[in-house]
């Protein structure tokens, strides 16, 4: 295979072209965000432990695609500002299970509603059933990319 070969178009490029929607989706979510004093992880984090409340530290990171340093900090100062409750020791463990408190609550309402808008932005040129099949199809894409299993390169 030659170098020219292994090029990547751009304007065919599914890869580019979903990192250019995520940056998009990124900056408008920020946009609405913004005037709400929150960021798209202040966001992600809040939206997270509504859903699934008690996560810790590592799991919360996770899901909101950041360092675990990173969240520590955030969640030191939702927890300062009254957004979120952590017990001073684990349980068991030495995770810290992390709660939304009622005003982390009812912020979230607000912003989760802004979110809502943009999604409903993004989403405004597909009928019902294009919805879903992009929906299928993101989903698809990440197991692929994912799960061991569907790696055709990974030892058997």
């Amino acid at each position: 295979m030659s170098q020219e070969d292994a090029q990547i178009e751009l304007e065919t490029s599914v890869g580019y072209l979903l990192k250019e929607a995520s940056s998009a989706l990124r900056s408008a979510m920020e946009a609405v965000l913004r005037p709400l004093g929150m960021s798209v992880t202040h966001y992600s984090c809040l939206e997270l432990l509504a859903q699934r409340p008690g996560l810790s530290n590592s799991e919360l990171a996770r899901g909101a695609f950041v360092t675990r340093q990173s969240m520590n900090v955030l969640l030191q100062a939702l927890e300062r500002d009254g957004f979120v409750s952590r017990p001073d020791q684990a349980a068991e463990g030495r995770a810290l299970p992390t709660r939304l408190t009622e005003l982390g609550r009812s912020r979230l309402t607000v912003a989760s509603a802004a979110v809502r808008g943009v999604e409903d932005r993004m989403r405004s040129g597909l009928d019902a059933v294009e919805r879903e099949q992009l929906r299928a199809l993101l989903a698809r894409c990440v197991t692929a990319l994912t799960d061991p299993a569907s790696d055709p390169a990974a030892p058997r």
